[in-house]
This record gives C-alpha cells, structure tokens and sequence, in this order.
C-alpha cells in the first residue's frame, strides 16, 4: 500500500477514541428493547433530516416522516426527490461494502438520481467545497479522480487504524477530492457512517448528521483548517466530537427518555385531539418554535402522537392525538 493520507493522531484524537469506546460498550451491554425499531426509525429520521439540511433542504422531521410512511406532502419536488432517494440509499445501507468502489458509485446513482445530470460517474468538470458563498478548497482536476479514488479506496480496505480514524481520514479526504459533481457532502458522511456501522452496527442509525448540522460552521472550518495544515488531525477531532455528541446520546439514559415537556404535552391531550395553537394556549406557552422544539417535535419524533391530517402537515385544520 503506498498511498498514504497526512495525519497525525493528537492526545485530542487519542482521548475522544477512548470515551467513544467506552459509551458504545454501555449502549452494547443495554437491553435490545432500547433499541427497536421505533428508536431506529426515529434516528433514521433523525440523519435524512441533518444530511439534507445541511445541504439546504428545508423539509423538517414530520414531513420526511410523512414520506417515509409512503404519505403524501405538499412541498417543493426537488426537496422531496432528495429524501426519497436518501431513503431508497439508507433502507440499502446494511448491504453496502464500504471497500467497494463499485458500490458507493452505485449509491450516488441512487441518491443522486434526478437531482443532477453527472450521476453513478466522477464530475467531467471543476469542482470546488463551499461554505456559504465562500470557496474554501478548490478540488483536484476530474482527469486525476480516478486514481485519486483508487488510492483512497486501497487505503481504506487495508489500513490498520481504528475505524474511528480511518473513517475520519476518508470522509476527509473524499470532501478534498470531490469527485461527483453534486452530492459529496452528503456522500461523504453517509460513507464515514458505513466504515463505522461494519465496526459497530449502532453507527448504522446513529444520527450524527444532526450534530453536524447543528455545528455546521465549524464542519466547514474543519475542513479548511485541515487543507490548510495538509494535516487532516483537525477535521478528525472534529468529527470525533460529533460522533461523541451523537453515542452519548444514545446511552440507555438518554436514548429513550421523555422529557417533562413531552409530558406536560401528553397530559394536556389526553383523550382528545386539540390543534398546535389549542395544545400551546393549554400550556401557556407564548412561543411557538420553542413549543414546537421543546414539546411537538419530540412527541412526534418518540411516536407518542401522529397527525389527524398526516399527508398535510401543514393543513390550517390540522391536529394531533395521542397514538
């Protein structure tokens, strides 16, 4: 193997692998019932909704919900396409070889089809990484990709780094090729995913697209800094603090708690079935993204309630129940 990406692994790189082991051995060592399906769904949710977030989809979790229960929304055609297509890519996920070129070609076909001309096949043309308006890398040249993505795939089916910084080192180092023409953010991330998911089969629903999302300014920073450095060690601690987010959250702890707020929610319902602003007014609530955020979501998210109106989540006459 001669190709070999720049890294170096920090006392950071070294602590964060540690406390990630050790949270994914209590999340192993729980009881199954605290991860079925219900759980699996909701992460599944979970990570469609970062991924395509993060790339500008403006769908939230009820409405890709809705799609994924084969139901009807009333949204833009384009945003809906990209979660169809995520959700044909994850219900693939388990069978994905993350050491097989030919299938993550395969997997931008499926994620990408409809949303761009150049897909199943590297970008003829330049390409570059964006945050915001800002370019801050400009990619190699498409007549260099093939051997580009050679060595990076013969780098990973035979390095002897843990697979918490081999899929690191990929992600990385795919987001500085970018070899497709659209969709390597979300291509990236799905594929650091699968490296870890054949590690350890929690990393196949853990939903750490969502924590990325939530720092997606430092996931550009990360990478800059790292091209800048010809050193990838600062997206790797990054990525390792998202992944750390992401299993803590999963410990049997967390993972299946209701909040208080969901609480006061479902007592305010009861056995009826009451509008957003009626179940808001019940609890006294003046604003309605903290509700929404705090209590509805949630709800919904935990599978505690479901929509009157479900193929419309907007609707003006929509309601929620308890399931």
């Amino acid at each position: 193997m001669s190709y070999k990406p720049p890294y170096t692994i920090t006392s950071r790189i070294v602590s964060l692998i540690s406390d990630i082991s050790q949270i994914v051995g209590e999340i192993n060592a729980s009881s199954k019932t605290q991860r079925d399906l219900k759980l699996r769904k909701i992460n599944k949710v979970k990570t469609i909704r970062g991924t395509l977030a993060i790339e500008g989809n403006i769908l939230d979790e009820s409405m890709i919900t809705a799609v994924l229960d084969g139901k009807k929304v009333l949204a833009p055609q384009k945003e809906i396409l990209e979660i169809r297509n995520a959700i044909k890519v994850y219900d693939t996920f388990e069978t994905l070889n993350y050491k097989s070129e030919d299938d993550f070609i395969r997997t931008h076909l499926l994620l990408m089809t409809g949303l761009v001309d150049e897909v199943g096949c590297y970008r003829s043309g330049s390409a570059g990484v964006l945050s915001g308006n800002d370019v801050i890398h400009v990619a190699p040249p498409s007549h260099k990709l093939s051997s580009l993505m050679y060595d990076l795939f013969n780098w990973a089916s035979n390095t002897d780094e843990h697979p918490l910084i081999s899929s690191c080192i990929f992600h990385y180092e795919f987001e500085f090729i970018h070899p497709f023409a659209d969709g390597n953010g979300r291509m990236g991330r799905l594929w650091q995913s699968l490296i870890l998911s054949q590690w350890n089969e929690i990393f196949s629903y853990l939903p750490v697209e969502s924590i990325i999302y939530e720092n997606q300014q430092a996931y550009y920073k990360a990478i800059k800094d790292s091209t800048d450095k010809a050193d990838c060690y600062p997206f790797i601690e990054f990525m390792l603090e998202m992944l750390f987010l992401s299993t803590k959250e999963m410990t049997p702890q967390v993972a299946l708690q209701v909040t208080p707020q969901v609480k006061e929610l479902l007592n305010v319902l009861g056995s009826l079935e009451l509008s957003r602003q009626e179940i808001q007014d019940k609890l006294g609530l003046k604003d309605r993204k903290s509700f929404v955020d705090r209590y509805l979501n949630p709800a919904l998210e935990l599978g505690l309630i479901e929509m009157t109106i479900p193929n419309k989540p907007n609707s003006r006459l929509q309601k929620y129940r308890k399931k």
